[in-house]
């Protein structure tokens, strides 16, 4: 399985939880974050300012894209013939065009590709979540806190693109 984004918002939680139901997991990922994505268990990782997945190299069962910014013919390069990728993130010109052309590729081809609609979990999959987390194999990785009053600050460094998981904002805070 590859995983395109998996430094960021949901890219760590996807490495840990496809880790965790035995997957060989690739992370896709800029080299300054690539030792936190392996920690979290990722087998290989491609940097992606050294590196294009979808140009050559290993084809994949499993492609969740939630970078975005690859486009949905880009990304049927890197599947092996019966693969399937899903977008969850990305602009949303992209998400249309994955939407349109994910349904036509999936219908002329044995790839299956298209684009993750929010919708309620199973109880199942709910469980199986919590079994996760009591177990120790799912854990939020937080790069940096901030307090509501510095609500500017934090989107500013949400912008940069150098967070390392999720940013969190506090309206109170240990010691503050």
């Amino acid at each position: 399985m590859l995983i395109n984004g998996a430094s960021g918002s949901g890219g760590p939680f996807a490495v840990q939880v496809a880790k965790a139901l035995g997957a060989h997991v690739t992370g896709v990922c800029s080299s300054k974050k690539a030792d936190m994505v392996r920690g979290l268990g990722a087998d290989d990782v491609i940097d992606y300012t050294a590196e294009d997945y979808t140009k050559g190299g290993p084809r994949y069962d499993w492609i969740l894209d939630i970078a975005g910014n690859k486009s949905i013919f880009e990304g049927r390069r890197a599947l092996k013939p019966s693969g399937v990728y899903v977008l969850l993130g990305g602009t949303t010109p992209r998400i249309f065009g994955c939407l349109f052309w994910g349904l036509l590729i999936s219908l002329a081809t044995r790839k299956k590709m298209g684009f993750l609609w929010w919708k309620p979990f199973h109880a199942e999959d709910v469980a199986l979540l919590k079994r996760l987390i009591a177990a120790g194999k799912i854990k939020p990785v937080i790069d940096r806190t901030f307090r509501f009053s510095e609500l500017r600050e934090a989107i500013s460094y949400l912008e940069t693109g150098n967070a390392q998981g999720k940013v969190v904002i506090s309206t109170s805070m240990p010691g503050a």
